[in-house]
């Protein structure tokens, strides 16, 4: 079933407008379909605040039928906004407070952008734990996406992420090398991922913290590994939410700041992306670009329409697969009043008798 319009929040509208089933709330009440509530904790910058609410709105709804879905988004007070954006999330966002109160079957927590090297350092690191340790013992599960993911690492399992020297951007291959976990048991064994990254969480870390890994590259590295007991945290290092023109509007951000002269370099392409007659027309216009900055003219705007239509999405239907699977975990373990099933009905460290399993083959 779709998502529901529960609040006046604009994502809402745009899905609608882009022909995505959004359910009006008062359709919803009437029909005799399990609800399922799902926090989105957005600690992107505000350029990005809600392009990914749309993007995780939008898999969710998705990814699976078996439920009407109500997604909670709200953010942490230390991360420093605007003032637009500030307004967004008082009029759109709920405070923590009230998503403690009334509870979640499941949390979805974004990255977000970092100035140093320490993650402990950064303003967020305090509220993030105080919401990631409330959520392991109240939450159904948490899917940790990109940044936190290693936040995770570092607090909980001592695994600080390394830097990479440069930047792992673009679209990479990716295998399940678990097929056995009900997550991945149904999706591609062979499917793209976008990364977007300076740092990473290694499958040696990973295995040091005794966090089973589902999938990664010999690119990239690992995209989805799991909690122990297999469910009470998803660990993703890639960004499969990302739409198809995400990389893109990144890759003309980049190009902006070589424009503003913020950074000395000409941006790369991000790698399995762009198409061989994509790369020529933008080589092409950096060449033009160089020109007009060293002769001191306007610098011509890039050319996307003569991109976009040659992009391809290939990681979305696996994505939606992935989720469509972590919601129907979901489902079966809480109770239509969220009370966790964990500690009188379900082994805690086997929540989804993952060890009385078969693989799935």
């Amino acid at each position: 079933m779709p998502i529901v319009a529960h609040n006046p929040l604009p994502t809402f509208a745009h899905l609608r407008a882009a022909g995505h089933q959004i359910l009006d709330p008062e359709r919803a009440l009437h029909q005799d379909i399990r609800e399922l509530h799902i926090g989105l904790l957005n600690m992107m910058p505000d350029a990005a605040l809600e392009a990914t609410e749309r993007q995780f709105f939008r898999l969710i709804g998705q990814s699976n039928q078996i439920a009407q879905f109500y997604v909670h988004p709200f953010t942490l007070d230390a991360l420093p906004r605007r003032e637009a954006a500030r307004e967004h999330i008082r009029r759109y966002y709920q405070p923590f407070s009230r998503i403690r109160a009334d509870g979640l079957d499941a949390l979805i927590i974004t990255g977000a952008n970092v100035t140093g090297p320490d993650l402990a350092g950064e303003p967020f690191w305090e509220p993030l734990i105080e919401v990631v340790d409330w959520a392991w013992a109240n939450v159904s599960s948490t899917l940790c996406s990109c940044l936190a993911t290693h936040a995770v690492l570092q607090f909980r399992h001592g695994q600080r992420r390394r830097p990479l020297g440069e930047k792992r951007w673009g679209v990479f291959p990716h295998r399940v090398v678990d097929r056995s976990h009900p997550l991945v048991g149904t999706v591609n064994t062979l499917f793209d991922v976008p990364h977007s990254r300076f740092n990473e969480i290694g499958r040696d870390q990973f295995d040091a913290a005794g966090l089973p890994v589902l999938v990664e590259s010999p690119e990239a590295g690992v995209h989805l590994a799991v909690s122990a007991d297999g469910f009470r945290q998803v660990f993703f290092q890639g960004h499969p939410e990302y739409d198809t023109i995400s990389l893109l509007k990144e890759y003309k951000r980049e190009v902006k700041r070589y424009e503003a002269g913020e950074r000395p370099d000409y941006p790369p392409f991000p790698e399995g992306y762009f198409t061989l007659q994509s790369r020529a027309i933008l080589d092409e216009h950096a060449a033009r670009l160089r020109t007009a900055l060293a002769q001191g003219r306007k610098a011509p705007p890039l050319p996307e329409e003569h991109i976009v239509f040659r992009l391809d999405n290939t990681w979305h239907d696996t994505a939606e697969g992935v989720m469509g699977n972590w919601m129907g975990l979901i489902y079966q373990v809480t109770h239509s009043d969220r009370k966790l099933p964990f500690m009188d009905q379900i082994d805690p460290a086997d929540p989804l008798g993952l060890r009385r399993r078969r693989p799935a083959f």
